[in-house]
């Protein structure tokens, strides 16, 4: 079995989806590895590191041609290569933001591509160690809190001096899944007072855990968590009333991280203008909603905004912005996936793996998860990987 891992060209992408500690392994298994010419460069990988593994290295239209099975970041992204090149049979596995954008899933569909979308790993004690969207979390929680240092014109920690007393920053976390947490933790070890608020009371212990305070407010929440343990819409009345009592503490709060995200759903409205108002000029929000709409009602996506001396960050992809770790991260995911997906030297398409079954979208020209098929009947959203 010849496995290809193609270059990222989407647009300010610099992660590679096997890095070449990976190789052995997949070696060992097997698996011929075949690396397009360049494709770790940004991520600090060169093509000599992963030929000292066992790699072969190749340009673009080999790869393509020879591997029927080929592995990208971003495996819907149309910026400039198109996804003519493929061919019926071909599998490709990748990230491609399947519930976000369904429309591009779809045509990999139309071509008779079997295509598996990492996102939609199920949240199993089995399948943790390909869980994708954890590890990349990861990368954007930590990054974010280092942004908002950069802009904040204060520092973060306590400091007694012969000057004076500076007083800590304070930082107010929303969402307290991977990113949040990760977030919470960066911000503590740089010296912040942090608050970090959850619609999922469980989150309540992980969050003090870190050294943080959590923040309660008087709402309804014991439907806030689906089955896979992610956050659920809640209906509009619901986040008026959550956006009415988190405004007080925005308002006292020198940096705000937002990371509240419902999959396949505009991200929830959890920070008005009006909030942002009653900041103080030179507080920070850093919106990692902001692909999805953004938690803030100023967030523009990958834009700085500034409003009432208040700065706005709503970057989309963090983790790209840490390449080498993100890509050490997810190497590891996808070639856990695609050993536990390749056996005996063949793609093992077992619709009862529960781990194949629910990340398998399109095969034989159609797409066969339940819901996309569902999401394909509504509007476009989003722009997706």
């Amino acid at each position: 079995m010849r496995i290809g891992v193609l270059k990222e060209r989407y647009p300010g992408e610099r992660r590679v989806g096997i890095v070449p500690a990976n190789v052995p392994k997949l070696t060992r298994s097997g698996i011929e590895v075949l690396v397009e010419s360049g494709a770790g460069q940004c991520a600090g990988f060169p093509d000599e590191h992963y030929t000292e593994k066992g790699a072969q290295i190749a340009q673009r239209r080999d790869v393509l041609e020879s591997c029927p099975l080929l592995v990208r970041v971003r495996a819907a992204a149309d910026a400039g290569t198109g996804n003519e090149q493929l061919r019926a049979g071909q599998i490709v596995v990748g990230l491609c933001d399947p519930l976000g954008n369904p429309q591009r899933v779809a045509r990999f569909a139309s071509q008779g591509v079997t295509l598996f979308a990492l996102e939609l790993i199920p949240r199993t004690t089995r399948a943790q160690s390909m869980d994708v969207l954890s590890s990349q979390a990861t990368v954007a929680g930590y990054r974010a809190v280092l942004l908002a240092a950069v802009e904040l014109p204060k520092m973060f920690p306590l400091l007694m001096t012969a000057a004076g007393t500076v007083t800590a920053a304070k930082v107010f976390v929303i969402g307290a899944g991977v990113a949040g947490l990760q977030a919470i933790a960066t911000a503590r070890r740089l010296g912040a007072v942090v608050h970090a608020y959850d619609v999922r009371p469980a989150c309540r212990e992980q969050v003090e855990s870190l050294g943080a305070k959590f923040v309660e407010l008087p709402l309804e929440t014991t439907q806030a968590e689906d089955k896979g343990g992610y956050a659920k819409a809640l209906g509009e009345e619901f986040y008026q009333r959550q956006r009415q009592l988190m405004a007080d503490t925005v308002a006292v709060s020198d940096v705000v991280i937002t990371t509240a995200l419902i999959p396949g759903k505009p991200s929830p409205l959890l920070i008005t203008a009006e909030a942002v108002r009653r900041m103080s000029p030179g507080s920070v929000i850093v919106d990692l909603a902001a692909e999805r709409g953004g938690n803030c009602e100023l967030t523009k996506a990958d834009q700085r905004v500034e409003e009432n001396g208040v700065i706005i960050l709503g970057p989309t992809n963090l983790p790209s912005e840490v390449p080498h770790d993100a890509s050490i991260m997810l190497g590891n995911n996808i070639t856990n996936f695609l050993l536990h997906l390749i056996r005996d030297g063949q793609p093992q398409l077992d619709s009862e793996d529960e781990i194949i079954r629910e990340t398998m979208v399109a095969r034989d020209g159609q797409i066969v998860n339940p819901r996309v098929k569902e999401l394909l009947q509504e509007p476009a959203s989003g722009n997706g990987p």
